[in-house]
């Protein structure tokens, strides 16, 4: 991922300072979590020391215009940011706001508006749900309740 973003970089004219190859190579580190602004700092100000956080911002928007990155902004939860640039779709938990990459072999925003004089410039498609691991945990802690009708009540006056 890290040499991809850096060869996008260049190819579109944007010099590889030593703040860019800092937030690159945290991304990178960090781009299956589709990360945060504040992740990408965090890792980010460990390799280059004195590196804000609004110089974060700055390069992660210079990038998605030059369509090296996506920014994925969302009304309940921090922006989140992604290498990927290619038509996919995205699985976002409800809960723990993992976010999963699903490329399906026969899907084309374009076949679908082929019969209608639409042109296609953004696409993003996600579905909303929770992941395995919040629904286990959520069955894990039923489970629990049960065994435990004390916990259950407890729990149940806490969310009324």
């Amino acid at each position: 991922m890290k040499h991809l973003l850096i060869n996008k970089l260049k190819a579109r004219g944007l010099r590889l300072t030593p703040q860019r190859l800092a937030i690159i190579e945290a991304f990178a580190e960090n781009a299956l979590l589709h990360p945060t602004a504040s992740t990408i700092y965090e890792v980010a100000r460990k390799k280059r020391a004195g590196i804000s956080l609004s110089t974060i911002y700055y390069t992660l928007n210079e990038l998605a215009k030059k369509n090296i990155i996506n920014i994925l902004e969302f009304e309940k939860m921090d922006n989140r940011h992604e290498g990927n640039t290619e038509v996919h779709i995205h699985l976002v938990c409800k809960r723990c706001k993992d976010i999963i990459d699903i490329f399906p072999r026969l899907f084309n925003p374009n076949d679908m508006v082929k019969n209608v004089d639409f042109l296609v410039t953004d696409t993003r498609f996600e579905y909303y749900g929770y992941c395995a691991k919040c629904r286990e945990r959520k069955v894990r802690s039923r489970k629990g309740n049960r065994a435990n009708p004390a916990a259950h009540k407890k729990q149940k006056d806490f969310s009324t």
